[in-house]
């Protein structure tokens, strides 16, 4: 697997997990000096030649916006490097939750992003479990989705015969299928309503959970508000032992708390995004995503087909 035609390079937003990624593939994370000036300015330069070399610059951006702003100069330094191709591996892809304009006079984020990302000089985009899937097709760039349900699968194979999946709104209805065909479980639906940004309220449960295993799937987890006022409804719905399975885990503001003070009995996240420092749960259990990067990293520097790697039915 070791070959010397490609490299990888690390921003600072999540360092444990290229290191991960870059120890799967069986290569050291190439050399990089990243320095901020008193005033906050970001500075990158290659600490060897990548002139001719394809590049896999791991960076996921999350706030703050100096993540999104260091992948952008790492990928313009390397365009003026000469690098030959340039791919941004982005684990969380931030700004995705503004993917239309559904209300007068707001920004729609997520091509913004789309375009700052092409302009820098990225030639491909490797991310998982966007917001809203339709957002690849802002970038006029090779775009590889991956799915974290593959990630997740081994810890559940065990409850599908008594597994319900939920999803906690309307428009997590697609990715939640999508776990209810891989685990051949039942598909509930929280029918939720919006007052406010980070604010929920839970109307209609539409399905059956009653006596049953219950796991909610989504993309990702904020201030955990919306996702415990669902784990809490379910569990007045009479629902046995309730689960999380989210991505990428911001875990804002009191997030930690409301997750330790709640009826879940455990939360799977994905380590996209570095939670050093958030706080510590007993229910909370991070299972490394690195293995599907490395293997996308891979397969997209030998031109090998990724597909089997973002299919998530496998039922």
């Amino acid at each position: 697997m070791v070959t010397s035609d490609y490299m990888i390079f690390s921003g600072s937003s999540n360092l444990p997990l290229a290191t991960k990624i870059s120890q799967k593939i069986g290569k050291s994370l190439g050399s990089m000096e990243l320095k901020r000036f008193s005033d906050g300015e970001t500075w990158v330069k290659y600490g060897e030649n990548i002139r001719g070399m394809d590049i896999f610059i791991i960076q996921s951006t999350n706030p703050p916006a100096d993540n999104l702003l260091e992948l952008l100069i790492m990928i313009d330094a390397a365009r003026r490097a000469s690098a030959k191709q340039i791919t941004a591996v982005i684990p969380y892809f931030g700004y995705a939750r503004q993917d239309r304009k559904d209300q007068p006079r707001v920004a729609i984020t997520a091509k913004l992003m789309a375009n700052l990302i092409t302009v820098a000089g990225a030639d491909r985009v490797i991310t998982m479990d966007l917001h809203a899937p339709q957002i690849q097709g802002f970038f006029d760039i090779p775009f590889d989705h991956l799915y974290g349900s593959s990630v997740f699968y081994d810890q559940f194979d065990h409850l599908k015969n008594d597994l319900a999946i939920v999803s906690p709104d309307v428009g997590g209805i697609k990715l939640a299928l999508a776990y209810a065909k891989l685990l051949s479980s039942a598909l509930v639906v929280i029918d939720k309503r919006r007052p406010k940004q980070n604010v929920a309220e839970v109307v209609h449960i539409i399905g059956d959970v009653e006596n049953k295993e219950v796991l909610i799937v989504d993309d990702l987890i904020d201030t955990a508000g919306t996702f415990v006022g669902a784990v809490e409804a379910l569990k007045n719905r009479g629902a046995n032992h309730i689960y999380g399975a989210i991505t990428h885990p911001l875990l804002s503001g009191k997030a930690m708390e409301r997750i330790n003070n709640s009826s879940l009995s455990k939360l799977f996240v994905t380590d996209t995004i570095n939670i050093e420092g958030k706080g510590k749960s007993g229910k909370l259990k991070i299972v490394s995503a690195s293995d599907l990067f490395a293997e996308a990293i891979r397969r997209t520097f030998h031109n090998e087909s990724i597909s089997s790697l973002f299919n998530v039915d496998k039922s």
